[in-house]
C-alpha cells in the first residue's frame, strides 16, 4: 500500500498511484478502458487546460468563485495548458463517448495543483462549476482545431505554396513534355505544372479557413442537453471572450448549444477539407514521383534530393522518400475523415458520443498535415534538378506536336505523320519536313515547345507567337 493513497468518488473507494495528482474517476477510467494505449495528444489537454482557465475567470467575473479559488484554479489550469502535466493524462482515447473521464482527469489534476496553493478546491464544485463533460469535450475539440490550424497548419500550407511559386518563377521558362492519361500531350512549362500544385494548395488554405469560421463557435454553456441547466446564461459568451483574450483566436458563443453538443457537424467539415488537401497533397507526391522516376528506365524529368540510401541490397539506389511519406501521411489523413464521419453520425439524441474519437483523428491529421506540407517543401520541391537534357530529348521525339500543325495540314495528315513519326522514332520536325512540304523556319516555328505552352491558334499566317 506504500506505493498508493485511497481516493474516493460516488461509486466507492479506490487506490490511486500516491504520487499521481489525478483522482478516483480517472483511475477507474484507467482500469476500465485498456484499448490501445492511446492519449488524446497534446493539443486537446492544451484546450481542457485553456477551458477550465477560461471558466474559473469567467465564475469569478460573474460571482460564482472566491476571488482565491478562482486565482488558483486559473494557475493550476494554465500550466495544464503548458504542458507541465501531461504525464496526468493517461485516459485512452478508446473511452466513454462523451469524453467524461477525460473532463474529470483534467477536474481533478487542476483541483489537486489548486489545491496546493491553499484553500480547498473540488474537482465538480469548483473546477466543473457551470459545465458539463457534454459541452467541455466538444468545445476543446473545437478550441484545439482551431488552434492547430491557425498555428500550425495554414503556417504550413503558406511556406509550401510560397516554396512552390518559387520554384515555377523559376523554371517559368522551361518546357517539358505535358501528359494526359500518363501518356505524351502537348507541352507545358514547368512553371504552369507547378502552378496548378500552387492554386490547389491555395484553394485548400480557403477551404480551412472558411470552415474554422464555424469551428469558432464554442457550445459552451449547454452542459448537459444544451438547455445550460446549472449554468449562468452569461456563462458561455465569458467563456468564449476569455478564450479570445487567452489565445488571440476569434471564438464566440454558439448561437445554438443543442447542435454544438449534439452533433459534430463543424468537425466533420473541417475534416472534409482536411481530406481534401490531402488528396491534393497525394497528387503532388505522386506527380514528383513519376517525375523523379529511373533515373534511367523512368522519366527521369527531374532529381530529387538524396536523402539517405534506398536500399539495403542494391548499391547507389536514392529513393523518392519525401513524397513516399506525404502519399502514406495522405492515406491516413483520408482514413481518419471516414472515421471522423462515421463518429459524427453519432450524435443521438442531445449528445454524440464518439467525442474523444473525433479529437483524435481531427488533430492527428491537422498535425500530420502541417508536419508532411513542411517537408515535402524543404526536403522535395525547393532542391529538385531539372533534367534539362532528357526534357528537351523528349519533347523533339514527342509525336503530339504535330497537333500544332492542325491548321495548316489539317487532323489526317497531321496524324499520318505522327504515326511515322513514332515508329521511326524520329523527331516530328524531321518527318513533317517529308509529310508536309513546308519550309524548315516555319515548322520550326509552328513546333516551338515554348510558343506551344502559351496556348491559342498555332497556323495560319504563321502564327507560332
Amino acid at each position: 500500500m506504500s506505493g498508493f493513497r485511497i481516493e474516493h468518488d460516488s461509486m466507492g473507494e479506490l487506490k490511486v498511484p500516491a504520487d499521481a495528482l489525478y483522482g478516483a474517476q480517472t483511475q477507474r477510467a484507467i482500469d476500465n478502458f485498456p484499448v490501445s494505449g492511446l492519449r488524446l495528444p497534446r493539443g486537446f489537454i492544451r484546450a481542457l487546460g485553456l477551458i477550465k482557465a477560461a471558466a474559473a475567470e469567467a465564475n469569478l467575473q460573474l460571482g460564482y468563485l472566491k476571488k482565491g479559488q478562482a486565482a488558483a484554479i486559473r494557475k493550476a489550469a494554465l500550466a495544464v495548458a503548458e504542458g507541465q502535466f501531461d504525464d496526468q493524462f493517461p485516459i485512452d482515447v478508446f473511452q466513454t463517448g462523451s469524453g467524461t473521464s477525460t473532463n474529470m482527469n483534467a477536474n481533478e489534476v487542476i483541483a489537486h495543483i489548486a489545491s496546493r496553493a491553499g484553500g480547498r478546491v473540488h474537482p465538480n464544485d469548483h473546477v466543473n462549476y457551470g459545465q458539463s463533460s457534454n459541452d467541455v469535450i466538444p468545445t476543446a475539440i473545437h478550441v484545439s482545431a482551431v488552434l492547430g490550424s491557425s498555428e500550425e497548419l495554414l503556417p504550413a500550407l503558406k511556406h509550401l505554396r510560397r516554396t512552390i511559386d518559387r520554384r515555377a518563377r523559376e523554371l517559368r521558362n522551361v518546357p517539358k513534355t505535358g501528359r494526359t492519361h500518363l501518356m505524351d500531350a502537348m507541352p507545358v512549362t514547368f512553371g504552369q505544372e507547378l502552378s496548378g500544385w500552387s492554386a490547389q494548395i491555395a484553394a485548400a488554405e480557403e477551404r480551412i479557413a472558411d470552415a474554422l469560421r464555424r469551428m469558432r463557435r464554442l457550445p459552451q454553456g449547454g452542459t448537459a442537453v444544451g438547455t445550460g441547466i446549472n449554468a449562468d446564461p452569461k456563462f458561455g459568451p465569458a467563456v468564449a471572450k476569455a478564450l479570445k483574450r487567452l489565445t488571440g483566436a476569434k471564438f464566440e458563443s454558439a448561437d445554438n448549444y443543442f447542435e454544438g453538443i449534439a452533433g459534430q457537424d463543424a468537425a466533420v467539415e473541417l475534416s472534409g477539407a482536411l481530406k481534401t488537401l490531402a488528396v491534393a497533397l497525394m497528387k503532388i507526391a505522386n506527380d514528383l514521383r513519376w517525375m523523379n522516376s529511373g533515373p534511367l528506365a523512368g522519366l527521369g524529368e527531374i532529381e530529387l534530393p538524396a536523402l539517405q540510401p534506398g536500399s539495403s541490397i542494391m548499391p547507389g539506389k536514392v529513393n523518392p522518400v519525401i513524397p513516399e511519406a506525404t502519399a502514406m501521411v495522405a492515406a491516413q489523413v483520408i482514413g481518419n475523415d471516414a472515421a471522423i464521419t462515421v463518429a459524427g453520425q453519432s450524435g443521438n439524441f442531445q449528445l454524440n458520443v464518439m467525442l474523444p474519437l473525433i479529437a483524435y483523428d481531427l488533430l492527428q491529421s491537422i498535425g500530420l498535415l502541417a508536419n508532411v506540407s513542411r517537408l515535402l517543401a524543404d526536403k522535395a520541391i525547393a532542391g529538385f534538378k531539372v533534367n534539362k537534357e532528357r526534357v528537351n530529348q523528349a519533347l523533339a521525339l514527342n509525336p503530339i506536336l504535330v497537333t500544332a500543325l492542325n491548321p495548316v495540314i489539317g487532323y489526317e495528315k497531321g496524324a499520318a505523320t505522327a504515326k511515322r513519326a513514332y515508329k521511326e522514332k524520329r523527331p516530328i520536325l524531321d518527318v513533317a519536313l517529308e509529310t508536309t512540304g513546308l519550309p524548315r523556319e516555319e515548322l520550326k516555328k509552328l513546333l516551338d515547345p515554348m510558343a506551344l505552352t502559351r496556348g491559342g491558334i498555332h497556323g495560319e499566317g504563321g502564327g507560332g507567337g
